[in-house]
């Protein structure tokens, strides 16, 4: 079958150890650009029984999708399915898998250092000794504070270990509820009233869009601290940004936007209370090796007749 990667830019796919097991299997069209438009995005995958996608900037809408009369199978490279209108692929008969879990680590040890980025203020006081000054105080101890999480997947579980780890009381609140996970469950109202860190680890959905807004933020404590790393429209941003710059919660890191890549100027970048970090939680080379790795399995396994994690 013709196996097509459509947008491998910035690349992480040509210099794999897994690109060149591809390569001794199967015939690939590989393209190293962005393809920029729809038009271009289907010039080409028109003709691809297999695409394997390496960014969620390339969006298999409806319209591409039934562009593609011959296409089987969409590997994506990562969890994240927002790019994917997943109805019409169920509709044209088309299985789209991920890659789940390969990221866990890599994300969890983010969220912790952006968690005490933000609490001991390393961004700030840094940039006040490089100009001679010598900062004192004001910093948090995350020790004996409580963590809670939104959205208990593989992400979601693993920086709760992590901070359980470091010592924090560890609350969850998850759309899925399961006691078997091991996390107190709480409803997401107490998670957002009690929690010193409140850290969003759900998928973006129809449901989960906007699902964090002004009531919610004004929920939190002042002394609070937010961190995402997994999507910014499951935030209203506005909303966030308003809670940031009154003070009324103390601080975020933040690794996704509602636009990306971030533009200039934004006014985030204008708050000393937030890190930001550019959509790069997941990306260390053993995650990325890992990844790719899973999303070319996924291809092998679909092709022997026992699709692996597959989404629709």
């Amino acid at each position: 079958m013709k196996i097509v990667i459509p947008d491998d830019y910035p690349a992480v796919m040509a210099p794999s150890r897994a690109y060149q097991a591809l390569l001794s299997r199967a015939e690939v069209e590989y393209h190293g650009d962005l393809p920029g438009s729809t038009e271009r995005l289907i010039e080409r995958i028109g003709h691809a029984e297999i695409i394997i996608n390496i960014r969620s900037s390339s969006k298999f809408t409806a319209t591409v999708i039934d562009a593609c009369p011959n296409l089987r199978l969409l590997s994506l490279w990562g969890t994240g399915t927002d790019n994917v209108d997943l109805a019409a692929a169920a509709r044209r008969g088309v299985i789209v898998t991920n890659t789940p879990g390969v990221a866990a680590v890599a994300i969890g040890e983010h969220c912790l250092a952006l968690a005490l980025a933000v609490a001991r203020r390393i961004p700030v006081i840094d940039g006040e000794m490089r100009q001679g000054s010598w900062p004192r105080g004001g910093v948090v101890q995350l020790h004996g504070k409580t963590l809670g999480i939104i959205g208990l997947g593989a992400i979601g579980r693993q920086f709760a270990r992590i901070a359980a780890g470091i010592g924090m009381r560890v609350i969850a609140w998850t759309m899925h509820p399961n006691p078997a996970l091991g996390f107190e469950l709480v409803p997401l109202d107490t998670l957002l009233e009690t929690s010193d860190v409140v850290s969003l680890h759900l998928r973006l959905s129809d449901e989960t869009r906007g699902l964090l807004g002004a009531d919610q933020f004004a929920r939190m404590k002042p002394s609070a601290i937010f961190i995402n790393t997994a999507r910014g429209p499951i935030v209203d941003e506005a909303a966030m940004m308003e809670a940031l710059s009154a003070k009324r919660i103390a601080g975020a890191g933040l690794d996704v936007f509602d636009r990306e890549p971030l533009p200039n100027g934004h006014p985030v970048t204008k708050l000393n209370n937030v890190v930001l970090t550019p959509h790069s939680a997941g990306v260390t080379p053993e995650t990325v090796e890992a990844g790719l790795h899973l999303s070319i399995e996924n291809v092998w396994n679909y092709l022997s007749g026992n699709a692996t994690n597959v989404v629709s």
